[in-house]
């Protein structure tokens, strides 16, 4: 019999931290804790195989799992000492979410099952303290609140207004400032407003609310943000969701009760301190959702809080005290299970908690989201600390998280004044237009705009406007609310929890100033301010933590990164940033500085041979100038430089008066002009006049390139360094192309060398691989290679039959719906696309086993894509300079796993001998 519900309590639970594919990775950490002795309220876990039977029956459960699920239920009536349905001592669950990934508020859970009108009553009526009548009634219209908008989908809006409208007229602000009596009234009133919108009185039986709750929570798994999530985050092949359903303890039982979100570090940057924040007489919706504002745990970051927010410190004493102070013992006691857990699971903690009557009760634990900062920065000192390997470490960040530490800051040294303080929710800069919705978020970034997305606080019905953002602000919710959390494990800046913001449709004013739809903001995410008007930003630094990761990875990496760096500074920037040299230099871009593109375009329209090497001499000093500067960085480390690749047409004007400007600077006719562009229009130009076959119709201009490579290298090698250019030749289809184009090029550089023999160059002549039928035939064109480097960009346009610029109209719809799990043109398309590159290294290092290959597509810098090769055995990925930190973690991080597959390779077969 398959076992589809296990049991967490007690001493001893069925499962454990090994079954996260099974349990989720909420049931098989709460079966750990209860395994450690870290107290646990009972319970039970429902496989996540159920939750696939449950998609593929759509909606049903099959018998074996509701008996099980009766079992494991009788379990923990027995082990609490409660009923479950019974009036006079009601047993109330909670039924939430938990895959095997991590995937915060994207799915739905279900709080205080189990109440009736029958439990209610009883309850109310074995006591007459007026505080357990409010605990009572409270918790009856969060779950009336719930259970409305979670499992029969009507939504919670209407339910909102109403205790809105209820606090407004009693004048106060806070939920935990009603009365008893308040909440009985919206209760009430909540079970009328259920009837209207569902059609149906509020369900009494508490088996029927708990079956129509687990699968409203399986349902969950398919729900548009769940989706969305798993998407943005590329989380794939898992069953679906497991259940966890638990006794409740309740945290706004009374003013001895409290619930509360911590970290065992700072998520934020990683610092070892115990962080969280708490709310006395709350339950833990509360703290997430920011509708009240939450207590710090420690007493420090406490006054701290307080000193930022201009409270004073008796204020803070009696209004916002920290759980050290308010309930010493269950904070000690966190402490102590903080430090079990971390040291137990040897990664940093996320944990939820909740305090009932003095007792404090473990909820949850996770691998804590966090920021790359964060990562990096606790990576480091827990191998400082023993914990961890640097192997660990490294195998521990997220190489897409990296991209994150590329985000600018504002500059400190500035003097800026800001206009409000928030909460420094998450690291980073942000200038952007105020936008106040997630749907008009999406637009405007669809439209080129960067926006800053101002909310009175985020839900996960956000998700999409928060991805599309450059920052987010919000004027409710603390440092564990949702727009703080999503926000991290985005890498986006927020400031949450800025109070003064005053939010009236779409514009909102901070002290009397107003703001609207479309008015610039900036944000330091950092420091939790807000800036009027754009400001200025400046570049990351990689120094400290991040620079010893880089160390490490750089060690233990065997692939080459290397950068696309077409001027010297982005070839600074890419030395700066750890490249082992440059992997392509696109020439063409230097072509458009200052007055270079008038030589060009007089080139360009020159009649004959004579005219073109004319006007390619104003360039060719120019060019050398560039290779100089980029050899002088680079050093000893190779540099690969790509001979002119676009078509003509790319360089002339197109608009009659550009046209007219360019006749006069040359001193041609208008018409001349207007006939010669005419006569470079090409229909479909990724296909025509560009690449070697430039070079073959117009030698002097392959020429004239070769010529300023070898004179540069020749002014560096007269300062002492030997300097290894790679001459690469692109658009290569067939091997007489090459043939052609690599004769020319060898008989100018060896003139050039004839003339400074005392100067030593290793150059190399080699070529693109981005025409599938230079990947057939590889083995023919090594023969006149000395190395590939493959252009992917336009092997996948040429593979797939995409154009670049055209496709993104139906790739994301491809992506949603599985026909690619990722945009080919972002993530290498493995299964074909890498199969040509499979077959030309093959059949290449077929004839030259030795051939140096690389990748010089913009797919270099991304983590799936440099996996694949390193495993088919390329020499090095060439990236985008700000890539190059990314490609170096994912680079390291093939190698460690090429280690472990080994490893456990060998002892499966050791196992079989």
């Amino acid at each position: 019999m398959t076992k589809y519900v296990y049991y967490f309590g007690g001493k001893k639970a069925d499962g454990d931290r090994s079954m996260k594919a099974l349990l989720g990775g909420k049931g098989a950490n709460l079966a750990e804790m209860v395994n450690l002795g870290i107290p646990v309220p009972p319970g039970f876990t429902i496989t996540t195989e159920v939750c696939a039977i449950y998609t593929e029956t759509k909606g049903n459960l099959p018998e074996e799992v509701k008996k099980q699920i009766e079992q494991c239920l009788h379990r923990v009536e027995s082990e609490i000492g409660r009923k479950f349905g019974s009036a006079e001592n009601p047993l109330l669950f909670s039924v939430r979410s938990g895959a095997a990934a991590s995937m915060p508020g994207m799915m739905d859970t279900v709080l205080n099952l189990g109440l009736n009108t029958a439990t209610v009553n009883a309850m109310i009526a074995r006591s007459s303290d007026v505080e357990s009548h409010r605990f009572v009634w409270d918790s009856y219209r969060r779950f009336i609140t719930m259970y409305a908008d979670v499992v029969m989908q009507v939504g919670r809006e209407e339910f909102e207004e109403a205790i809105t409208h209820l606090k407004k007229a009693r004048g106060v602000h806070t939920d935990n400032e009603l009365t008893a009596a308040d909440l009985k009234k919206l209760a009430e009133d909540y079970l009328v407003l259920f009837q209207k919108k569902v059609g149906a009185p509020f369900p009494q039986n508490p088996m029927d609310q708990m079956y129509a709750a687990i699968n409203a929570v399986f349902r969950s798994w398919s729900n548009h943000r769940a989706v969305t999530y798993r998407r943005l985050n590329h989380i794939t092949g898992l069953l679906g969701t497991a259940v966890n359903i638990q006794a409740m303890v309740f945290g706004n039982l009374n003013k001895t009760s409290a619930t509360g979100v911590a970290f065992s570090r700072s998520p934020s940057d990683g610092e070892n301190f115990f962080f969280g924040e708490f709310l006395i007489n709350a339950q833990g919706e509360d703290v997430v959702a920011g509708i009240r504002t939450p207590q710090q745990i420690g007493k420090a970051l406490s006054q701290k809080w307080a000193k930022e927010h201009n409270i004073s410190e008796a204020d803070r004493l009696s209004r916002f005290p920290s759980m050290e102070e308010a309930m010493p013992e269950c904070y000690r006691q966190l402490c102590d299970i903080r430090a079990t857990l971390e040291k137990h699971f040897r990664d940093m903690q996320d944990i939820e908690f909740t305090v009932e009557n003095g007792r404090l009760w473990m909820l949850q634990c996770r691998n804590a989201k966090r920021t790359a900062l964060a990562s990096v920065k606790c990576a480091v000192d827990m191998v400082k600390e023993g914990l961890i390997s640097k192997e660990e470490a490294i195998m521990r960040l997220d190489p897409y998280q990296i991209d994150h530490l590329m985000h600018p800051q504002i500059d400190t040294r500035t003097k800026l004044k800001h206009i409000a303080k928030g909460l420094a929710a998450s690291p980073g800069a942000a200038v952007g237009q105020v936008v106040f919705t997630a749907t008009d978020a999406q637009s405007w970034h669809a439209a080129g705009k960067k926006v800053i997305m101002v909310r009175l606080e985020t839900s996960p019905e956000d998700l999409g406007g928060m991805n599309a953002a450059a920052g987010i602000l919000t004027a409710r919710g603390g440092m564990t609310s949702h727009a703080a959390v999503v926000a991290r494990g985005m890498g986006k800046p927020c400031v949450s929890g800025c109070g003064d913001i005053v939010l009236k449709g779409k514009e909102f004013s901070l002290h009397g100033e107003l703001f609207k739809e479309g008015d610039w903001i900036s944000i330091d995410g950092t420091r939790g301010l807000v800036f009027k008007g754009k400001v200025p930003l400046r570049e990351p630094s990689f120094k400290g933590e991040f620079g010893t990761v880089l160390s490490w990875c750089k060690e233990l990496k065997r692939l080459g990164v290397r950068a696309n760096a077409d001027i010297p500074k982005d070839a600074k920037t890419a030395f700066d940033f750890g490249a082992d040299g440059v992997g392509l230099c696109r020439t063409e871009h230097m072509f458009f500085e200052g007055k270079r593109i008038d030589a060009m375009r007089q080139m360009i329209l020159a009649s004959d041979t004579a005219g073109r090497e004319k006007a390619l001499a104003l360039v060719e000093p120019l060019q050398e100038s560039d290779f100089i500067g980029i050899f002088k960085i680079m050093g000893k480390r190779p540099v690969t430089i790509r001979l002119l690749d676009p078509p003509l047409h790319e360089f002339v004007p197109h608009d009659l008066k550009a046209q007219t400007e360019l006749a006069a600077k040359i001193g041609v006719s208008v018409e001349t002009v207007i006939q010669r562009v005419k006569a470079l229009h090409e229909e479909n130009p990724m296909l025509g006049h560009r690449g070697c076959r430039l070079g073959i119709s117009y030698p002097e201009i392959y020429n004239m390139q070769v010529r300023a490579i070898m004179q540069a290298a020749i002014a560096v090698g007269k300062t002492g360094l030997i300097v290894s250019p790679e001459i690469m030749i692109p658009l290569i289809g067939k091997r007489e192309e090459l043939v052609f184009t690599k004769e020319q090029a060898i008989k100018t550089a060896e003139a050039v060398l004839a003339k400074n023999p005392n100067v030593k160059v290793n150059y190399t002549i080699g070529t693109m691989i981005e025409v599938p039928r230079a990947a057939l035939t590889a083995d023919q064109i090594a023969q006149e290679a000395d190395f590939f480097s493959f252009g992917t960009n336009d092997l996948t346009q040429m593979g797939c039959g995409f154009s670049r610029d055209d496709s993104a109209v139906f790739l994301n719809r491809y992506a949603a719906i599985g026909i690619y799990d990722r945009d080919p043109f972002q993530s290498l398309d493995q299964e074909g696309v890498g199969e040509l590159v499979r077959i030309a290294i093959r059949k290449g290092r077929s004839v030259k086993p030795m051939l140096k290959i690389g990748i010089c597509g913009e797919h270099g810098g991304d983590p799936r894509t440099v996996l694949f090769c390193h495993n088919i055995g390329m020499n090095y990925v060439s990236c985008s300079p700000y890539r190059v930190p990314t490609a170096i973690v994912a680079a390291a991080q093939a190698a460690l796993t090429e280690v472990q597959e080994a490893a456990a390779a060998r002892k499966k077969l050791a196992a079989k001998l």
